[in-house]
């Protein structure tokens, strides 16, 4: 009786280190990165267009500006990033502003914007830090006269100089896919929109989409992260009161 204590104790023993002997061989039970966490290496830094690009993206049609009610709080509110303050316009107020457009692609694709929606770099659709959401936005270059219209559902860009960030097609559109160009933007009233002004000189303002688009480099994307509030789709909306 004596000795066979220490026996079963000695077995016990044995059998509890092969059960973790064999948990240890097989490794650690695979698993997504939890939200906002670091993610595996594997996945793109950089910004841009997918490895296959939809073909005939100068034929999508501009954005279609229509009645929408402004939201109260939620994107809407005034917000701080890099220590910066921002009012966004609360009413039906004009806004003309020249600066530097950038755009964003794939490394926001299907993710959800300021407003709540998913964003589609395919989309007529551009971030604004203040232009009320949602709104729409004509946004011309100057250096080849191209012009789109965009609907304003997101927020960014917070790159000093930058005023606008486009989605993939409509920086494409504009021919400014080299980076970060120079543009005009106006926000395209509800007034506008009302009387139909917003479709004034539109077939004169677009030149040609046949020509050739400019070749892509990745300028607009900054590496990932939880949070970079400089990147456009990262800064998600207040919550609403």
């Amino acid at each position: 009786m004596f000795e066979a204590r220490p026996a079963g104790q000695r077995l016990a023993v044995l059998t509890c280190a092969l059960i973790l002997a064999a948990c240890a061989s097989r490794g650690p039970t695979p698993s997504r990165p939890a939200p906002g966490g670091p993610k595996p290496s594997s996945w793109p830094d950089r910004d841009g267009p997918d490895a296959v690009v939809p073909p005939d993206l100068q034929k999508v049609p501009d954005a279609v500006p229509r009645l929408e009610s402004i939201r109260k709080g939620g994107p809407n509110k005034p917000y701080e990033v890099l220590g910066e303050r921002y009012e966004p316009i609360a009413d039906d107020k004009p806004l003309v502003q020249k600066g530097l457009a950038s755009w964003y692609g794939r490394k926001f694709h299907g993710r959800p914007t300021s407003s709540g929606e998913i964003y589609n770099m395919y989309a007529m659709t551009a971030a604004h830090a203040t232009i009320p959401i949602p709104s729409y936005a004509r946004v011309r270059n100057p250096k080849n006269g191209r012009e789109v219209i965009v609907r304003i559902n997101d927020r960014g860009p917070f790159h000093k100089g930058r005023i606008i960030d486009l989605s993939y097609t409509a920086a494409l559109k504009l021919g400014v896919l080299n980076g970060v160009a120079p543009v005009e933007i106006e926000r395209i009233t509800y007034e506008d929109i009302r009387t139909g002004a917003w479709t004034r000189d539109r077939d004169t303002l677009s030149p040609d989409p046949k020509v050739a688009p400019d070749t892509p480099v990745y300028a607009a994307a900054t590496p990932s992260g939880a949070p970079d509030p400089t990147t456009t789709a990262q800064l998600r909306p207040p919550a609403a009161p």
